[in-house]
Parts: C-alpha cells; structure tokens; sequence
C-alpha cells in the first residue's frame, strides 16, 4: 500500500511515513531484502521477557520485544525487522506492524545519533512547544521528520511524554529535557559531544 512518490510511503494503518519501506533509506543487510535476527545476548534477552509472561500469551510480549529489536537493530524497524518480531513471538506479521505504525516511540526510518523528540501536545503547545520546535529547526536545519545529512540529528514531533507538569519538553534518546525555552534548547544542542 504504497504511495507512487517513491519518497512517502503508507504504513498499514494508513499514516503517511517518509521513506516508509524505501529501500534506500534501509542500512547495507537490510537492502539486500536480508531479514535481521536478533544477536545472541538480544535472544537471551528476549527468552528473558517471554518469561514473564504465561506461554500461551507470547503475544503480550512484543512492546518490549519491539524496543529490543529496535535497540539491535540500528535505532530503527524495518519492514522486515517487523516481519522478524512477528515470526519470534509467532503471531502475524500485521500485528506487529499494528502496533509499530501506532506508537511514536518505534522508529520506522533510520534516525540520527541524537533523536530530538519534541512533545506539541497540550500542555507542552500551550507552555510554548511551538517555540521549542522553531528554535530547534531553525538550529538543526532541519524540517520535522527529517535527518541531517550527516546522520547527528533526526527531529520529529511525539505525542505526550508524560512530563506535563514541567512543560514544555524534549527527549533526547533516553533523555528527558524540561522547562524549556527557546534559549535552553539552543545551549543544550551546543552542548552535545
């Protein structure tokens, strides 16, 4: 179900995707149309989630298994990475890419070395998020959605990350920036190694 621009693609649910299934955005194994599979220590890993759940509920397991192929698998999830969950847990492919093509937190394109996830949901839109996400374009270069070119940064906007409270707010890989300014942001951009 893809789109003719060979650009923007349609995940299953509908959404429109930059480079969703666009083999030239996929690394070198994955090109090659090759299915990833999990390293020895993701494996055990994964044989360790299965565990916490009863063996006939494998499928209550694929959130975490999704982090972890992500995690294995260069920061993203690919058509066939996605097809790989599916036949680890045993369930259909289609399930799983339910769930990834629903969550924002599963990247289905490859992304920078810093992803800078930007919340714009209410409370963080109405403490300034729009300001956060200009000065962010602005100091990148970058539109949302997109990478730069030298693969440091990928910019894109999420739903609420929970940190309301301290509106508004960023994520950085696995980090939580809050009680932004525009200033702050560009000081904290700066400060990466």
């Amino acid at each position: 179900m893809k789109s003719t621009d060979k650009s923007i693609g349609t995940t299953p649910n509908g959404r429109t995707d930059k480079n969703w299934g666009d083999s030239r955005s996929m690394s070198a194994l994955q090109k090659n149309s090759e299915t990833p599979r999990f390293s020895n220590e993701a494996m055990q890993e994964a044989e360790r989630i299965f565990k916490r759940y009863p063996e006939d509920k494998r499928q209550s397991a694929l959130l975490p298994l999704l982090h972890l192929a992500q995690r294995d698998f260069g920061g993203w999830l690919s058509p066939q990475a996605l097809d790989y969950v599916a036949e680890v847990i045993g369930i259909p492919p289609i399930r799983v890419y339910e769930v990834a093509t629903f969550y924002t937190m599963y990247n289905l394109k490859p992304v920078g070395k810093y992803h800078v996830q930007v919340c714009t949901n209410i409370s963080c839109w109405l403490c300034g998020s729009d300001g956060i996400m200009d000065a962010l374009t602005g100091k990148l270069d970058l539109k949302i959605g997109d990478s730069s070119d030298d693969g440091r940064f990928t910019l894109t906007e999420v739903e609420c990350l929970g940190a309301c409270a301290n509106a508004p707010m960023l994520q950085i890989n696995d980090d939580y920036y809050e009680d932004l300014t525009p200033e702050k942001v560009a000081d904290l951009i700066d400060r990466l190694p």
